[in-house]
């Protein structure tokens, strides 16, 4: 059964090549008249409308947990678009790629909202893994500006002619932590250095971003204008703390599973309107942020916390051509291990064990059982599918 049959089950599929027949004459006069007092038409469409009332519902990617309704206002929305203009030089003369969904905040706000309403033309392809065509169409529109995740700007790398990239300013990379390796890459082929930023759905989602004038490798950038920062210490780790942000672009609330369409506000110790991102942060001297990783993806190893995402970082390193992830699984002797998950066919703990030795890293840090698979699940958005994860590595490891 096709999703178009499930979903005519619930609700009436209209096709836009069947209205277009019934468009008259008249019709396409009065809507050549409503263009021209197109503001007018607007307002009397869509009534008494604030800068506080909802202008979408989008759901956090569930990478980690059951997916979260975010209220996200007309104020957000447009706050961050503001907030991303002020720190880098865009013109109408840019011309923006966006491959990347519009139910993922990063995809609607950067993608979409910030050149429509700057004035910027926009080209708009349904699929950011399709590797081959993308950079194809990105030559042939003279895109100038690209978003994308480290996953989907990896995947171009690999199969993109060194002159496909040629037109291209900028590219930000979200959603995931930036490889080394994939800046590389991109530096050396293409010659176009990858400005990587921060956020979450919940924020609009732009919180943090390299850019031409301040820039750090292997940071997420600052904070951009109008946002309030404040870290909360995690017992066992010094120098990182969780972060919590305030902001005209902080969403207006959840809504959640078995709530009754209840609205939820962001709220922590500091009172209401603070969200608790959930990751743990470093911030420097100069204010730049380091992702330390989120506060659910550690291990807890002989009384030690172990980052699961810099266990991935250190695989990376030493296969970069591959993809990989690190899950967590108990353990009866010292609380957890770690378990490598990647589509490298012939891994081996050894060569992870003598590169660690060699970089000062602890044994601890590596991963102690592989588990060799075709593809690592990955979300639509981008970002690896851990909850798919762990449920094969436990049915893997149970068999």
């Amino acid at each position: 059964q096709s999703a178009i049959d499930r979903l005519s089950e619930f609700v009436r599929i209209i096709y836009l090549e069947d209205l277009r027949a019934q468009v008259s004459i008249g019709d396409k006069i009065k809507g050549y008249v409503a263009s021209q007092i197109a503001r007018s038409i607007y307002r009397q469409c869509s009534g008494c409308v604030t800068a506080q009332d909802a202008a979408v519902v989008l759901f956090t990617s569930g990478s980690e947990g059951l997916p979260k309704g975010v209220v996200l206002s007309h104020e957000n929305l447009l706050a961050n678009r503001e907030q991303i203009s002020a720190r880098i030089d865009f013109s109408s003369q840019d011309i923006i790629l966006n491959a990347l969904p519009l139910f993922h905040s990063f995809g609607l706000t950067a993608g979409t909202l910030l050149p429509l309403l700057s004035g910027m033309k926009v080209f708009f392809y349904p699929s950011p893994l399709h590797y081959r065509i993308v950079p194809e169409i990105a030559y042939d529109v003279n895109a100038t500006i690209m978003f994308g995740t480290n996953t989907f700007l990896s995947g171009y790398a690999r199969y993109a002619h060194p002159y496909d990239f040629y037109s291209i300013r900028y590219i930000f990379a979200g959603a995931e932590k930036l490889q080394d390796e994939t800046r590389r890459v991109w530096a050396e082929k293409f010659g176009v250095r990858i400005f990587e930023g921060y956020g979450a759905t919940e924020t609009s989602p732009v919180l943090a971003m390299n850019t031409p004038m301040d820039y750090s490798p292997g940071t997420v950038g600052r904070l951009l204008p109008g946002i309030e920062a404040y870290l909360t210490p995690v017992t066992g780790l010094s120098d990182v703390g969780r972060l919590s942000v305030k902001g005209q672009n902080v969403m207006v609330g959840y809504l959640l599973a078995g709530r009754g369409g209840e609205l939820v506000p962001p709220k922590t110790e500091q009172g209401v309107g603070w969200y608790d991102t959930g990751d743990l942060v470093s911030i420097d001297e100069e204010g730049f942020i380091r992702l330390r990783g989120r506060a659910k993806r550690f291990a807890k190893i002989g009384g030690e916390m172990i980052s699961l995402s810099a266990a991935e970082e250190l695989v990376a390193r030493v296969w970069p051509q591959q993809a990989h992830a690190v899950v967590s699984i108990p353990d009866k002797q010292k609380g957890e291990q770690l378990v490598l998950v990647t589509d490298r066919q012939n891994a081996e703990r050894n060569a992870l064990l003598s590169f660690a030795k060699g970089q000062g890293i602890g044994e601890i840090n590596v991963p102690k059982k592989i588990i060799v698979t075709k593809a690592i699940p990955v979300l639509g958005t981008g970002k690896t599918d851990y909850i798919s994860l762990q449920t094969f590595v436990n049915q893997e490891l149970t068999l």
